[in-house]
């Protein structure tokens, strides 16, 4: 498979938030009040205005160690997006996907009345975000406009420790799998979440639950959308996935 993917390597990240900084910055999107929720993370989720977000998540180990677990979140651009079917069916020309990256990119088309579909049901990792006023949907597009001309993304180019790396598909799968064996050696539950489902492949040295709710594109994430007509989908299967959400929408 073709295209472009990120290899993301949590085990480097120091939740410096260059990438998060570096984002708003390259797609001038403004900033957003917020106010102490009792955790270092700020602002405290996604938004349309805020498309990449550095989670923080404070765990204890079995043996009362405390430690933390830093979560740079952004749109995975899976490799068949649902989101790209849902926010069509509604919006057409919304979304599309590039032939030559893989990039998943909602354009100035992506306009539904709001209330009328949530984050979770175009995606199974919940990422996008719509504008409350303008019914706009907005995520990460893979910098697209810099990857054209042969530059980094933003977030890549900011990131001071190794842990954002971009390139050729085929290059960071073999990045990630020679790192994740390295990582291993030390932290046997390392593992890559959905690799061979999306373009963002995330290295993670502990159980997914310990970083973010949507780290992984689970079942056990995906029976919000379950409907009458059949069981929850499969982890494997982005159809599925889609297939669930159609049915929903289909009886609203």
């Amino acid at each position: 498979m073709n295209g472009k993917s990120f290899f993301v390597d949590l085990t480097l990240c120091t939740a410096c938030r260059g990438c998060q900084v570096a984002c708003k910055q390259w797609k001038k999107l403004p900033a957003e009040k917020t106010r102490n929720m009792g955790s270092h993370q700020n602002p405290q989720d996604l938004s349309s205005k805020t498309i990449r977000l550095v989670r923080f998540n404070e765990t204890m180990d079995d043996k009362g160690k405390l430690s933390w677990n830093f979560f740079p979140e952004q749109c995975r651009h899976c490799i068949e997006p649902p989101c790209k079917y849902m926010v069509n069916m509604y919006a057409p020309g919304g979304v599309t996907q590039d032939a030559e990256t893989g990039a998943v990119e909602m354009t100035d088309k992506a306009v539904i009345k709001p209330g009328r579909v949530e984050s979770w049901e175009l995606c199974p990792y919940n990422v996008p975000r719509q504008d409350p006023k303008t019914g706009l949907w907005n995520k990460c597009d893979m910098c697209i406009d810099r990857v054209k001309i042969g530059m980094l993304p933003s977030c890549v180019q900011s990131c001071p420790t190794g842990t954002m790396n971009f390139g050729d598909r085929e290059d960071m799968l073999a990045l990630a799998n020679k790192r994740l064996a390295e990582v291993k050696k030390t932290k046997p539950k390392a593992f890559l979440a959905d690799p061979e489902d999306v373009r963002v492949i995330y290295l993670c040295e502990t159980d997914p639950e310990n970083y973010a709710e949507h780290l992984v594109a689970s079942t056990d994430q995906r029976t919000t959308i379950m409907t009458a007509s059949g069981p929850a989908p499969t982890k494997s299967s982005r159809r599925g996935f889609l297939s669930a959400a159609l049915g929903k929408n289909n009886k609203a």
